[in-house]
């Protein structure tokens, strides 16, 4: 029976209901064994999961085995952690084995579903996510980072209300090159980003011309953002929406200018459609996966002890007003729907076959006004005048030029 094994293969048996290879290296761990008289556990229990039971028309209890092939989807989905990865294997498998390992709870294991995200999204690409929508679900995000991080596909994601802030951990992911030639929708509106934290986002960007190169939707919404932003948006290239509503921008004639000159949006008269909620779903296999994770983490144990402890440590270091305040402070939702409608300020790039609105460029030049002859020849003869003086004009650098913020940001990374 030896001499029909070759040498130098590997030989897998199956002893006591454990696969096991000759060097005896477990595959699988095992299951422990109860603290009790017998030792051997029940046949039966070990291959339960090796069969379908069913109840007849009798009401009797009958089963049936499963086919070899489930069998494998199910061990390899027990031991996905271990798997190196899932390249060229057909769709057909890939989704039957991200039932499989969804079904056990293996993503939802902070150890172990990192890396079985990271196996599947190397190997499927977008169609393990395409779209993920957080909007004002900001303990998610905190608690399953990791996970996020590892979805390098997504052509759409919303991050509304989740309290980013100005230095937030994500800012890094989004400019990374795993996100470079997929993302191309982000909501990052009501997240108390101002001028310095949209200044920290774009900065790889701008410095190292790498990062959201296929960017063309931006929903800055309801953050406490200046017109001095602007300048940061130049870095994008494909944008062709962005919505300010609700922010520090007014808007004007030197407005519709100065968007237009520097990023070439104009102004939208009426609402885009393209910024409703209602098209940001979460979408890919591991749609109900998110949905799990969430599912899992409201229904905590409410442990009374813990949460009192809890609450006496942040009353004894002063924390607890301060974190009540901070969050209080943020704004999570939109109070009023019929109020939002009236103060939508949304900006697009026209088309070629709209042309040029008229309107963006020349009503700063029509609104002006004329100059009188008087003063027209007086600054004819200071410019002749100052002509034969001035020195030839020095390199026009352009918006996009390094400032020294800018270079302290560089040296931060």
């Amino acid at each position: 029976m030896c001499s029909l094994v070759p040498d130098n293969s590997t030989l897998y048996i199956r002893e006591g209901g454990q696969l096991r290879r000759v060097n005896d290296i477990v595959l699988a761990e095992p299951k422990p064994v109860s603290s009790c008289r017998r030792t051997k556990p029940l046949p039966m229990l070990l291959k339960k999961e090796h069969f379908i039971f069913t109840y007849n028309a009798k009401g009797n209890l009958q089963y049936s085995p499963r086919s070899l092939f489930d069998i494998s989807i199910q061990f390899i989905a027990e031991n996905i952690h271990h798997v190196d990865s899932l390249l060229d294997f057909p769709e057909q498998i890939g989704v039957k084995l991200f039932a499989a390992t969804e079904e056990k709870c293996v993503f939802s294991n902070q150890e172990t579903g990192p890396k079985a995200l990271q196996v599947f999204n190397d190997a499927y690409g977008d169609m393990v996510l395409t779209s993920l929508c957080l909007r004002n679900r900001f303990p998610l995000l905190s608690e399953r980072m990791c996970e996020i991080k590892t979805f390098h596909s997504l052509k759409s994601l919303d991050l509304f209300g989740c309290r980013l802030g100005d230095s937030h951990e994500i800012f890094l992911h989004l400019t990374s090159s795993s996100l470079t030639g997929s993302l191309v929708e982000l909501f990052i509106g009501g997240n108390c980003l101002s001028d310095i934290g949209l200044q920290r986002l774009t900065a790889p960007i701008r410095m190292f011309q790498k990062g959201l190169d296929n960017l063309q939707l931006l929903d800055l919404s309801d953050n406490p953002i200046s017109e001095r932003v602007i300048r940061y948006l130049t870095c994008l290239s494909n944008l062709q929406n962005l919505d300010v509503s609700g922010t520090n921008f007014k808007l004007g004639q030197v407005l519709k200018k100065t968007m237009y000159d520097l990023t070439g949006l104009v102004c939208s008269e009426k609402p885009l459609d393209i910024f409703e909620h209602s098209r940001c779903k979460t979408e890919g296999w591991a749609e109900h996966v998110v949905n799990q994770w969430e599912r899992i983490a409201s229904q905590v144990p409410k442990l009374k002890k813990i949460e009192d402890s809890r609450k006496s440590a942040l009353r004894f270091f002063g924390r607890q007003k301060f974190i009540s305040d901070v969050l209080n402070s943020m704004p999570l939702v939109r109070q009023n729907e019929d109020e939002d409608a009236t103060e939508k300020l949304h900006f697009y790039k026209p088309t070629p076959k709209h042309g040029i609105p008229k309107v963006q460029v020349n009503d700063t030049a029509e609104d002006s006004p004329k100059p009188s002859c008087l003063n027209a020849r007086k600054r004819l003869r200071q410019t002749e005048g100052s002509e034969t003086r001035r020195s030839p004009p020095g390199k026009r650098f352009s918006s996009s030029t390094l400032t020294a913020a800018d270079k302290d940001m560089l040296d931060s990374y």
